[in-house]
């Protein structure tokens, strides 16, 4: 014999036209809202791409002709500024260090020539004083210890150039110089680091590739991510709207529940003659690297405050193709469907601008099991 259940054990829902009853132990898990006034801002609605941050990437060019010894990097690598990217066997590489080495030999040479010159102009000195020799040939060895020490120091100065070259051009350290001073190698290879610190996002070289100075190619690109670029094109008719520092709202496809705060940052000078449409540039965050270059956005940008307007959570909505309905309580378990005209979404509230007066109670929280019940 099966024992009879107790009358709230089983919930039961009754339907009758566009209103729905349902029991006490179905209303618990509901929560009841009241449509409220709530200050929606005005808005702008428009579309753009997600793109990498200008201000925060850079390309690396082949600094020197030459082929190609090791890659140190890959894409998808995250690099500190001055970590090793590429290595190169240059030409250009060795004739700056022999040109360097050849300066150290003219100087040497100079050098040696003064010393000379200073013994001939000092014996000359001194045989003028006894009268052994004439007043020309001391002049003559004073001129040719002037023109050897002038020698000297436009020889020194060659070496100051070409150690400056080795520095600023090849990027040699100062001890990397020392050490070709002092040992007189010449080493052709060259490495190439990273100018900012980054995420490599591309790479068009290889092993054994000769690469050249005047391709202009990008061999490697490096990119900041923990900021995004959204570049939008919005209409010349509500550019009107647009200031710089506006706040923005950003979604894309990809994670259609999370909401990107930005800010308007550049607004392009010119129009586009075809679409009649002004980029319109914000920059967002991306600490968790979720964003990525060409993803479609979608973006609402806050043009001013509006006046307060119906509003009611958006948990209420329910959406039925291009209508929306929502659920007034009507008796404490009576529940009306009805069809609203909705408006503006901000902060999770859903400006309601036809279908609902301030003060009436609705169901927020689990509209959707009503609107299940209801169906039934």
């Amino acid at each position: 014999m099966l024992a009879c259940a107790p009358p709230n054990a089983i919930a039961q829902s009754t339907k009758s036209g566009d209103s729905v009853t349902i029991s006490d132990t179905q209303l618990r898990p509901l929560s009841i809202e009241e449509a409220a006034a709530f200050p929606f801002k005005q808005q702008k609605v428009a579309i753009g791409q997600i793109a990498f941050n200008e201000d925060q990437s850079t390309v690396v060019v082949a600094p020197f002709s030459g082929r190609v010894t090791k890659i140190m990097a890959k894409v998808g690598d995250v690099v500190k500024r001055g970590a090793p990217l590429f290595e190169i066997d240059s030409p250009e590489v060795a004739q700056a260090q022999t040109d360097l080495i050849t300066a150290l030999h003219v100087v040497d040479k100079a050098r040696s020539q003064v010393n000379l010159t200073k013994r001939v102009f000092d014996r000359q000195t001194l045989l003028l004083s006894q009268r052994a020799t004439s007043q020309r040939e001391a002049d003559q060895a004073r001129a040719d210890l002037s023109a050897a020490e002038a020698d000297l120091k436009t020889s020194a100065g060659g070496v100051l150039a070409a150690r400056n070259k080795l520095r600023v051009l090849v990027g040699r350290s100062e001890s990397d110089i020392e050490r070709i001073e002092r040992d007189k190698i010449v080493n052709p290879l060259i490495t190439v680091n990273a100018p900012i610190t980054g995420t490599i996002v591309g790479r068009k070289i290889g092993p054994g590739q000769f690469v050249r100075t005047d391709s202009g190619d990008a061999l490697f690109s490096i990119a900041d991510l923990s900021t995004m670029w959204l570049k939008a094109a919005v209409p010349e008719n509500d550019i009107g709207n647009i200031r710089v520092g506006q706040s923005v709202e950003v979604r894309v496809g990809a994670f259609p529940d999370r909401t990107f705060k930005a800010e308007v940052t550049t607004i392009a000078a010119s129009s586009d003659p075809v679409t009649h449409r002004v980029v319109v540039r914000s920059e967002i965050a991306n600490p968790d690297g979720l964003l990525r270059p060409e993803m479609f956005a979608t973006f609402k940008i806050y043009t001013g405050d509006g006046g307060p307007s119906i509003s009611v959570p958006d948990a209420s909505i329910i959406r039925d193709g291009d209508l929306s309905f929502v659920y007034v309580q009507t008796k404490p378990v009576t529940f009306q469907r009805r069809r609203v005209v909705t408006g503006l979404e901000q902060d999770g509230r859903v400006e309601v601008r036809e279908g609902l007066k301030t003060g009436e109670k609705i169901v927020g929280r689990g509209a959707i099991f009503v609107d299940n019940e209801w169906k039934q």
